[in-house]
């Protein structure tokens, strides 16, 4: 069986390695997806999904191997592990890619999105689609956006207004415009892995965190947190993505296989994705482990009044036209 991988040696060499022998292959092509989530949550979901779909149309010639809950790398190391060859699909967060490009933190901006129609609208329309590519220089490519859902607050106390989160210490993925997003109500964030959230709250080394309900019931930190507020003041989302030398060095007969079956197991993950909100959802509440607070919308206005300079701060990194787009899309244009 020969894997696809690209040595340190050149660039000489990574591009023989990926372009000729790809065609040569004596065994099947092997393909590891590497992600950080349970199987049971959309992401998990939509892998083994598109593992099933391209073995059934691919028998012999493509062969996916699927790695979740951080089995092989968290989203922190894997895109440097893909630019390496020894990892081929991935699908961090949207806020794990602000190292290899300026625009997508866009997806990262506080109450940017009123709904996850909102989200799906920006991202299939032209200014979402351009940024699936606005990494290739860098080496990697997007192929399609996963829907994770909005984000909630929680927290071992409650939070109602953005005064109740300051000096509050909450765990945030490696993203600058979720730093300042905490730090415009007087919060700390700090900046860790997903794998170490649940410890990270059961020991209160964090006060709190922000994650959807998918998340926050499949990693059970529900159970470790007393109070979750239903802000939905953001979104978390996931690109799918390759490196540039791995999906272009691919047959083109193979390659045109390959994205249909991932087009159909994104578009089975999204599915799942909002099913799973408001089930995830009743599960949390129904569990009696932590209270749900529901915000008035005077105190809504509060947080997004405290959190909106967040735009102007990032506008000229982000790209005006590129915000003004994304919220555009809440009035369905």
């Amino acid at each position: 069986m020969r894997f696809l991988t690209i040595t340190a040696a050149s660039v000489a060499a990574a591009a023989f390695v990926l372009t000729t022998p790809v065609a040569q292959a004596a065994g099947p092509i092997v393909i590891k997806f590497s992600h950080v989530v349970a199987e049971n949550t959309p992401k998990g979901q939509m892998a083994n999904k598109f593992k099933e779909l391209v073995e059934q149309r691919l028998p012999g010639k493509v062969k996916v191997e699927v790695f979740p809950n951080t089995q092989l790398f968290d989203d922190d190391a894997v895109l440097s592990a893909m630019l390496l060859g020894d990892v081929q699909l991935a699908a961090p967060s949207l806020s794990k890619f602000d190292k290899y490009t300026s625009q997508l933190p866009v997806f990262d901006l506080p109450f940017l999105f009123k709904d996850m129609a909102a989200a799906d609208r920006f991202q299939q329309g032209p200014a979402g689609q351009k940024l699936l590519m606005s990494m290739e220089k860098k080496g990697l490519i997007g192929l399609g956006y996963l829907h994770n859902g909005l984000k909630q607050l929680s927290a071992n106390k409650p939070l109602r207004t953005p005064a109740d989160a300051k000096g509050q210490k909450f765990r945030i993925q490696q993203s600058d415009v979720l730093a300042a997003q905490f730090e415009a109500v007087g919060a700390v964030p700090l900046k860790k892995a997903f794998s170490e959230v649940f410890t990270l709250l059961q020991t209160r080394a964090v006060d709190g965190q922000e994650n959807t309900w998918s998340n926050i019931y499949s990693q059970k930190f529900h159970e470790v947190q007393s109070y979750i507020t239903e802000s939905n003041h953001g979104l978390i989302d996931y690109m799918v993505v390759t490196s540039a030398s791995f999906w272009n060095g691919l047959p083109a007969d193979i390659r045109g296989e390959v994205k249909k079956a991932l087009d159909e197991s994104i578009a089975h993950g999204n599915k799942v994705a909002m099913e799973k909100v408001m089930g995830d959802r009743k599960k949390v509440a129904d569990s009696g482990r932590t209270q749900i607070i529901q915000l008035t919308d005077a105190e809504r206005a509060q947080w997004v009044e405290a959190m909106k300079p967040v735009w102007k701060k990032f506008e000229k990194d982000i790209g005006k036209d590129l915000i003004e787009a994304a919220a555009a899309s809440n009035s369905g244009s």
